[in-house]
Order: C-alpha cells, then sequence, then structure tokens
C-alpha cells in the first residue's frame, strides 16, 4: 500500500493558477502510476489526470485539456497538477490516487489520499 498525502488546495479567482501536490509514502514511488481525481458538490467523483510511473505517458479529461498538466518527481516521491485558466467549475475537493498501472489509475485506483478543496471564484 502507498500513502498519499495532497497538498496546494485553496481560495482562487477565476482565471488564476494553483498548484497541488500529491506526497507518496511506502514502497517504490516509481513502480505506480499516479492520478488526480475531483469531486464537486453534489456530484460523483471524476477523473482528471494521470501519469505513468516512468512519467513518460499521461492521460487527462477533455474538460481540463489545455489547461491541467499532471507531472512526477520520483526523485521526491511526489506527483504535482498544475491548474492554469481556472474556472468556476473547477471548484472541487482534489483527490490524489495510486495503482500499478495508468490503466487501472484511471479508471479505479486502490489508493487514495484524503483530498484538498479548491474553490474558484468568479
Amino acid at each position: 500500500q502507498v500513502q498519499l498525502v495532497e497538498s496546494g488546495g485553496g481560495l482562487v479567482q477565476a482565471g488564476g493558477s494553483l498548484r497541488l501536490s500529491c506526497a507518496a509514502s511506502g514502497r517504490i514511488f516509481s513502480s505506480y502510476a499516479m492520478g488526480w481525481f475531483r469531486q464537486a458538490p453534489g456530484k460523483e467523483r471524476e477523473f482528471v489526470a494521470a501519469i505513468s510511473g516512468s512519467g513518460s505517458s499521461t492521460r487527462s479529461a477533455d474538460s481540463v485539456k489545455g489547461r491541467f498538466t499532471i507531472s512526477r518527481d520520483n526523485a521526491k516521491n511526489t506527483v504535482y497538477l498544475q491548474m492554469n485558466s481556472l474556472k468556476r467549475e473547477d471548484t472541487a475537493v482534489y483527490y490524489c490516487a495510486a495503482d500499478m498501472t495508468i490503466g487501472v489509475v484511471t479508471t479505479g485506483p486502490r489508493s487514495w489520499g484524503k483530498g484538498t478543496l479548491v474553490t474558484v471564484s468568479s
């Protein structure tokens, strides 16, 4: 199992930027694909972005393409989500997730962080 702790959430104006971080502990970080999900009030949790263990492959939801970028630093056991051009509809709790492959982490990861709240104001 890998333990995940998110940070970097907060209040930002529409059009602004935030960078979320997720620190992982436990087994070898580079063996895990990592992902970000979000859950807005009253809505189901949805996939945002994912990255392979090596960082060579990424995926992202259509709603964030061109605005959000996922990256990782395996030396620091950390995955990031750079969020630019934020919109009010990006307001949500953002969760970090991990599993063994990018395919699984995109659809049904087994390890989750507790989340960090991002609020975008107009």
